[in-house]
């Protein structure tokens, strides 16, 4: 069984050239886009069988939103650097609005802004990152559409042996009815570089359930040189008429390590893909990632790990947390070629209900090319709050409610330990606990 191919009123040959000209870019990048518009138009919109019974897009009004055609700079972006960052950069709709590094992340090297900026200053970069499509996956139509005509593009990049000590905090807000902001970020961190990035994203215009819808529809696209080392963390909280589509692929070199600390609580359909590549020698993922569902939103949340280098390691785990009428799909492939030898894969997937209209599935699945592995495991469950927990609790002097509310933070808080700023850590537990009055008394699945 297949999905057709995305028909999207904002996607097309023509509309990519346009976008092009419109930005001033090169010809490698104009090249770029029609190949990428190529792509989408080729392939279905799900492309693994596996995962087709639990696409779903009837949610996305793409037709009521108007994506922006252009990005911009605003004429002062100074601003005053957050607590406990090395660096700071904050989108509002299509514009990069405030931006601040600090003195020594600035003298050493680090760059932080737009495509057009990353073209006068750092084009070698830029184009060693996503030329030739190599920084996205080619069989997925989402990542191919952002690629063809996102109108707002970042560059993070991190020279070679800098470590930084502090997080670069990323911040977007948008949810203006009716609009919608197509944009990629492209992270490279240097050969034996060290650092964090911390993703807020929320509101600009909030607009109420039922009204025309915004779109958020981004990219995070991580090269990471021999020996470096990124963490990321991303909260994101956006209104309930907003659909967030996201496509996260990393390229990880020898002995480099990525950590993924992903968090998601708010839009009407919120939509994430993640691609681990594990082509060095040595090289790492560790992934966690959390949707909290109440209302009548849906989670699809796909993960894929392709382990192609030699004594590679990935530990990846999903969990959803699902209320009211909201569904999750959480989905995933650990892929081990056959020049993966030594590898060392889990994947665990796991879904909670705690009302009885609230759906959910997992399903984790294995490719194995190489039998000599360390470990290739994979586990999933969906089903609601153990009872013999609440049991527990209720013995030591909790009441019911408080009980569940503590099950399920405490099943979410792997997350939340992750986040690098200790107010971020703080605003994300207050994100989670707003879900909980949505969940009535006596609801819970039986």
């Amino acid at each position: 069984m297949s999905t057709p191919p995305l028909s999207l009123p904002f996607l097309s040959e023509a509309i990519a050239l346009e976008r092009s000209r419109t930005l001033g870019e090169p010809d490698w990048l104009r090249d770029e886009r029609v190949a990428a518009a190529r792509l989408a138009a080729s392939m279905p919109a799900e492309s693994n069988v596996l995962f087709t019974p639990y696409f779903d897009l009837r949610p996305m009004r793409f037709d009521e939103i108007g994506v922006y055609a252009d990005a911009g700079v605003a004429p002062d972006t100074a601003a005053e650097l957050p607590e406990g960052a090395a660096a700071y950069l904050h989108i509002r709709e299509n514009a990069v609005v405030a931006r601040a590094i600090s003195p020594v992340a600035r003298e050493a090297g680090i760059f932080l802004g737009t495509f057009a900026e990353a073209l006068a200053e750092r084009p070698d970069v830029l184009r060693a990152a996503i030329e030739g499509g190599a920084s996205l996956p080619a069989d997925d139509a989402f990542a191919q559409a952002a690629r063809a005509v996102a109108s707002l593009g970042l560059l993070i990049h991190v020279p070679e042996g800098l470590s930084l000590g502090a997080p670069i905090v990323l911040r977007w807000d948008l949810g203006t009815a009716g609009r919608g902001v197509v944009s990629r970020t492209v992270v490279s961190v240097g050969r034996g570089a060290r650092a964090s990035l911390l993703e807020v994203m929320g509101d600009a215009d909030a607009t109420e359930a039922g009204h025309a819808q915004s779109l958020w529809w981004g990219t995070s696209e991580v090269v990471l040189g021999e020996g470096a080392s990124l963490s990321v963390a991303s909260e994101q909280d956006f209104d309930p008429s907003t659909i967030a589509i996201v496509n996260r692929q990393s390229r990880i070199g020898d002995d480099a390590t990525l950590e993924l600390a992903l968090a998601s609580v708010g839009a009407r359909f919120h939509k994430s893909r993640i691609d681990n590549l594990l082509v060095g020698r040595g090289s790492t993922v560790r992934q966690v990632e959390i949707g909290f569902g109440s209302g009548d939103q849906i989670f699809d949340l796909t993960s894929y790990t392709r382990h192609i280098g030699r004594d590679t390691t990935g530990d990846l785990l999903s969990k959803g947390v699902f209320t009211d009428r909201s569904r999750g799909f959480i989905k995933g492939l650990i892929d081990i070629r056959r020049t993966a030898i030594g590898t060392d894969s889990y994947l665990g997937e796991f879904g909670m209900l705690l009302t009885k209209k609230s759906r959910s599935v997992t399903v984790p699945s294995l490719e194995i090319d190489q039998p000599d592995c360390r470990r290739a495991a994979h586990s999933s469950s969906v089903g609601p709050i153990d009872e013999g927990q609440i049991f527990y609790l209720m013995s030591r002097g909790l009441d019911r409610d408080t009980a569940r509310k503590f099950i399920v933070l405490g099943f979410l808080e792997p997350v939340v330990e992750r986040i690098p700023l200790p107010e971020a850590q703080d605003r994300l537990r207050g994100l989670l606990e707003a879900k909980w009055p949505t969940v009535l008394p006596g609801a819970a699945a039986a």
